[in-house]
């Protein structure tokens, strides 16, 4: 188990940062460590998946990879499963489930794929034992991953079970809660680091349930992403508890206590609430502050400038970003108590236009970072990116502007002093 083909997907975009956490959580190099599309292709050993399953926050699986080869049709996959040694992995009283993804396969039909995987799986051990393992396909203890291209098939077992985003701490969200793995990726992105000499603030104006300020915390903590949750490599038989007990072990004695500023605040006090629980079930609710307020009147929570990082609600969720989101009667009824205009676009133009003019006045040396799907979002706002990262959030393609404040106006400029930067579109790294 100390030569394992690993295989970690990830959203499109996060492959080179999803490389980067790899190479420190286990010091893979050069030809062990490569960047793939979709995900980060290791050679390593099998205390290394279990420490990446611990550790990281922008992989949203690790598979292992059993078998590879060209196919033409399902007989072809038969054959490649019954060539793998599953007995090895689990045995006749576990079930077991058959995953298939698939890009531009000919097979007319993906559900038979998987039945003849399945097959040759039960065959295969009731060859060697007689008896077979049961199929499960709601809570299997082993999944197993087939992937097929145009004439390629890949044959994986899943050591992590439920997606890596679900950390074990959120119960509290609301209607369209950002995934823990793609916050990770927004703050890798930003360049936002915890843990050096003198961290920058890092303030979410629109927080909602709170997954950047505590996907952000428990960085600064040094809290494993995954120390909350079970895996199904614990079900696996390489699985020795004593190796997982050392490894959790020495996660946990490298936990200290934040000295990062970070802070959430939402319109929605119900938000806030929810935040408020999942920061304690995370252990960061003494890292983390969270408050109430509108994103067009709070004001910088710290002197020192830092980084805002937010995903902005949009269209019939604008409503959760502030006054001016809200519907025409509640917008009258503001109107009467604030005294202030809140009209807006259809898609929340005027919301983001007043953004950006709070943030010009008040957020001068801050560096703003906002997560959309919407291309036109820097001419709403009437400010001019320094920065645009490609990012997927599930099937839809969106873009991480960064927008580097200057009172009064917004230029294409580095923070404190650095030189001017456009990458292009297809940009990985923040500066």
């Amino acid at each position: 188990m100390n030569h394992l083909q690993l295989f970690l997907p990830c959203a499109a975009g996060v492959e080179g940062y999803l490389a980067d956490e790899v190479h420190a959580i286990t010091g893979l190099t050069g030809h062990d460590l490569l960047v793939g599309r979709g995900g980060v292709l290791a050679r390593a050993a099998w205390r290394d998946a279990l420490r990446l399953n611990l550790h990281s926050r922008l992989a949203q699986r690790v598979l292992v990879q059993l078998a590879h080869r060209n196919y033409r049709n399902e007989n072809d996959l038969y054959g490649l499963a019954s060539e793998v040694a599953w007995e090895i992995w689990f045995t006749t009283r576990q079930s077991f489930k058959i995953d298939v993804t698939a890009q531009h396969s000919p097979l007319t039909s993906l559900n038979f794929a998987a039945l003849k995987v399945k097959d040759a799986v039960a065959d295969r051990f009731r060859h060697k034992s007689g008896a077979r393992p049961d199929v499960n396909t709601q809570w299997p203890d082993v999944r197993i991953h087939l992937h097929l291209t145009t004439d390629e098939a890949t044959l994986y077992i899943d050591t992590s079970g439920e997606a890596l985003f679900k950390r074990g701490w959120r119960e509290d969200k609301g209607d369209a809660p950002l995934k823990e793995t793609l916050a990770a990726a927004m703050i890798a992105a930003s360049g936002w680091d915890p843990l050096g000499d003198a961290p920058v603030p890092l303030y979410d104006p629109c927080c909602g349930s709170g997954t950047i300020a505590i996907e952000a915390a428990q960085m600064a903590c040094n809290i494993p992403a995954g120390l909350q949750r079970r895996f199904a490599f614990e079900k696996l038989l390489p699985f020795q508890a004593h190796v997982w007990s050392a490894i959790k072990s020495e996660a946990e004695s490298a936990i200290t206590t934040s000295a990062a500023p970070i802070f959430g605040s939402d319109v929605s006090h119900r938000m806030v609430d929810f935040a408020q629980r999942n920061a304690e079930r995370a252990g960061v609710a003494g890292a983390v502050q969270l408050r109430g307020g509108d994103a067009l009147q709070r004001m910088p929570p710290t002197e020192q400038p830092g980084v805002l990082l937010l995903n902005p609600p949009y269209g019939e969720r604008i409503a959760a970003a502030g006054s001016a989101g809200r519907n025409a009667a509640e917008r009258m009824a503001h109107l009467d108590r604030a005294g202030r205009e809140t009209a807006q676009t259809e898609d929340g133009g005027e919301f983001f236009s007043q953004l950006a003019s709070h943030w010009k006045k008040h957020y001068s040396g801050w560096t703003a970072w906002m997560l959309t799907p919407d291309l036109k979002l820097p001419s709403q706002m009437r400010l001019k990116e320094s920065r645009r990262v490609p990012m997927w959030n599930g099937p839809i393609e969106c873009r991480l502007f960064r927008f580097d404040m200057v009172k009064g106006t917004a230029r294409e400029r580095g923070p404190r002093g650095t030189p001017p930067t456009s990458p292009p579109d297809g940009a990985a790294h923040a500066g």
